[in-house]
């Protein structure tokens, strides 16, 4: 691991701040996501269930960045987690996007109750054999699941994206996640426009570093072994959601942003255990 790269598991490498796009579709999507990369983003994340996949794929086709310095994701949606529908869904990404492979792609959600994740695994870990994916990972998968795919095909997950904030800052999955060499990629990592980023404890630190509480918040989680994953629509905002490598946060400070994490702290009280994403 350096300041600006991950390390995988499998020897590949993802910058430490990607790019979401959750609801940047349509041509202002590609626009969007174009402005992005100019930008400098590197990572840029997407969903079958973004609906995007192709906004995706053209803007990194309208992109001068050669397409090998870019790591695009997208995941699995649980309805689609049968071993045959789950290669069906990856080669439909693959086609979406128009691209040749897919960088990393990630289990959505472990649907529990469906138990059907160690399946829908063992397609990512196939796809992965036949060149159609570079990495494979999962999404907001608990402890006890992660433990099961390791125990029943030998292949841990290179990623583990869930939602971690200063609301809900995940230590205890974060830990799991580290001592399994996983990386651990935050969803929402700015609360989706929530109150943290009206929080004053958090702008007294931003403050001080003459940051905004936005970039106090990314700093926190690269200093934290993690990866935020932010969308901007407004190109200063993406800006400024990569410049975070020039300022570093003291133990206090790190120590007084873990301490506004609340036990009921999720956005949507989408628990893995029971939650159920189609």
């Amino acid at each position: 691991m350096t300041e600006t790269e991950f390390y995988l598991l499998d020897g590949y490498k993802l910058p430490r701040v990607g790019f979401g796009t959750y609801t940047l579709n349509g041509a202002a999507g590609v626009r969007t996501i174009e402005q992005a990369i100019v930008n400098g983003y590197r990572l840029i994340d997407s969903a079958f269930n973004y609906e995007n996949e192709g906004a995706v794929g053209q803007a990194i086709r309208n992109s001068s960045v050669p397409r090998d310095q870019l790591t695009i994701t997208s995941k699995l949606p649980g309805r689609h987690q049968k071993y045959d529908e789950a290669l069906d869904a990856i080669q439909e990404s693959i086609l979406r996007t128009g691209l040749d492979y897919l960088d990393l792609y990630l289990i959505h959600w472990p649907n529990p109750k469906e138990d059907l994740y160690v399946e829908a695994w063992q397609a990512l870990i196939d796809a992965k054999k036949w060149g159609w994916i570079r990495s494979i990972g999962v999404c907001n998968f608990l402890p006890e699941h992660i433990d099961r795919l390791e125990k029943e095909t030998g292949e841990l997950p290179v990623v583990n994206q869930i939602e971690l904030h200063p609301f809900f800052n995940q230590e205890e999955q974060r830990n799991y996640d580290a001592s399994k060499g996983i990386i651990t990629e935050a969803w929402s990592p700015l609360g989706r426009a929530s109150a943290v980023l009206k929080n004053e404890v958090i702008g007294k630190i931003a403050d001080q570093h003459d940051k905004t509480i936005p970039q106090v918040i990314l700093r926190w989680q690269v200093q934290s072994n993690v990866l935020p994953i932010p969308k901007a629509s407004h190109a200063k905002r993406q800006e400024q959601n990569l410049a975070v490598f020039d300022f570093e946060l003291s133990n206090e400070e790190m120590a007084i942003i873990d301490g506004l994490t609340q036990p009921d702290g999720r956005i949507q009280n989408q628990d893995p255990a029971e939650y159920q994403e189609f």
